[in-house]
């Protein structure tokens, strides 16, 4: 793996909220295995912010990770894009590469590989699936949903008429797309749930899998378990949880970062990941 831009050595994760982020640990953990130099902080960046954050950098900063609500925000700023952004619209991930005397801003989506790589890893490829939220990262989940094999989605939505997007990156996609209220969960069952809400805002929705092999992907992490994957996995379900994917979206992210290239494998990837996750209190492997 080629190791471009060394004197850039600074990175951050940005958003608001952020002070409970855990990618800091992620990406030292990763860093530490790597032997590379890099410094990885966090910075409370709120929408409208961005521009502002980015003039202020300096040529030692090597990329930014992005969470809500920067990842529509930054698209204007970035100079290349990979093909999944352009698809969906959504970045989380921004690179800073020297080109001549310019500086070029690379943006990727890593968050669809990040809900991927923990679903394949149970063996669980679904010929449906059910999205719960309409955010940026809903985007990723109904693109994750469809490369594992889902030809209909179901979409809850608290505001159906804010369903616009996802339903123009269905047909983008070539998927079916079922918009629904939110408040029609109870008494449907799922084979494949990714709720995309944040922390605590699906406790009081009913969730109810389908059978031992249904999956629910819980992107919240924190507090962990949430109410809605207790009940889930109590009804004899398997759970994955935010950490799943904030792990497997910052191993693209790191490769985006050494390489320019977020499909690119680490050396010795497998041991970063077994550190990734440790970090975090995860298992070595993905168990659900």
């Amino acid at each position: 793996m080629e190791f471009t831009d060394p004197d850039r050595t600074r990175l951050a994760v940005l958003g608001s909220p952020i002070a409970h982020s855990l990618s800091p640990t992620l990406h030292a953990a990763a860093y530490d295995v790597l032997g590379l130099p890099f410094t990885y902080g966090r910075h409370e960046v709120a929408s409208g912010g961005l521009d502002a954050f980015v003039a202020g950098l300096g040529p030692d900063w090597r990329g930014l990770s992005l969470t809500m609500p920067l990842k529509r925000d930054v698209l204007p700023m970035l100079d290349r894009t990979t093909p999944l952004v352009d698809e969906l619209g959504v970045a989380n991930t921004v690179a800073f590469r020297q080109e001549g005397d310019r500086v070029v801003l690379a943006g990727a989506n890593t968050d669809v590989e990040g809900i991927v790589r923990p679903v394949e890893a149970l063996g669980h490829l679904p010929g449906e699936a059910t999205i719960v939220g309409g955010g940026a990262t809903a985007a990723s989940a109904l693109a994750a949903a469809v490369r594992l094999g889902a030809v209909d989605v179901r979409l809850f939505l608290r505001d159906t008429t804010k369903a616009r997007t996802l339903v123009e990156l269905a047909v983008r996609l070539g998927v079916t797309l079922e918009v629904l209220p939110i408040d029609s969960l109870p008494g449907t069952t799922h084979g494949f749930l990714v709720s995309t809400l944040p922390g605590g805002a699906a406790d009081s929705l009913e969730l109810v899998p389908s059978g031992p092999d249904a999956v629910l992907f819980d992107v919240a992490y924190e507090p962990w378990p949430t109410a809605a994957a207790g009940r889930w996995a109590a009804a004899g379900g398997r759970v994955l949880n935010g950490l799943d994917m904030l792990t497997e979206q910052a191993i693209g992210q790191i490769r985006f970062f050494v390489s320019g290239d977020e499909t690119e494998l680490l050396p010795d990837e497998a041991e970063v990941r077994r550190a990734m996750r440790r970090s975090v209190g995860l298992t070595d492997a993905i168990t659900g």
